[in-house]
């Protein structure tokens, strides 16, 4: 894809995908894509060396002309005050629900106040999402947990967005919806 043909995304669109799968990459050329102002919503919290050199890495390989806010956990408020012209990348569902997780937080209420607030956010959003449950089960009750409420969370994610695109190894499948005629 290139940011050299403009299209209409759907106010809710899901990029779904395993790690490394490719994911972020398609769904930042689909928000440039849209020809509109690019905001970048970032949930990652950099608790050691490793994961700020990610972070780092993310926002050289984007380059410039996103704006970017960063919110591990309260995603309503900063979706809230989107402007209806941007397009909003959401990186990542994935990282938003560990935080959680770590919170001790009720994660069916708040998943319920991220869909609300993905269904009132004024600018169309783009949503990265980690598919886990191709993996072994794992050994231990967190790791269990948080795998089943990742399958949750994508499932109702999914229902809600108007366009539901799989990433594997850099290779786009939709699973819902239409994806944007655009150059290879």
């Amino acid at each position: 894809m290139s940011g050299s043909h403009v299209f209409t995304l759907p106010p809710l669109t899901l990029v779904l995908g395993g790690a490394r799968s490719g994911k972020s990459r398609m769904a930042e050329q689909l928000v440039i894509g849209s020809g509109r102002p690019r905001f970048y919503l970032a949930t990652a919290e950099a608790w050691d060396d490793e994961m700020r050199e990610r972070i780092s890495a993310h926002r050289r390989d984007r380059g410039d002309g996103w704006h970017t806010v960063e919110e591990p956990r309260d995603l309503s408020p900063a979706l809230s005050r989107m402007p209806p012209e941007a397009c909003v990348l959401l990186d990542c569902a994935t990282l938003w629900l560990s935080n959680h997780l770590w919170a001790e937080s009720d994660i069916d209420a708040e998943i319920a106040v991220l869909l609300h607030a993905l269904g009132s956010c004024p600018a169309p959003v783009v949503v990265v999402s980690n598919e886990v449950g191709w993996a072994i089960v794992p050994e231990n009750s967190l790791a269990r947990r948080f795998r089943d409420e990742q399958g949750r969370l994508n499932q109702r994610l999914a229902a809600q967005a108007g366009l539901v695109v799989a990433v594997m190894a850099g290779l786009p499948m939709v699973l819902k919806g239409r994806m944007p005629e655009v150059a290879a």
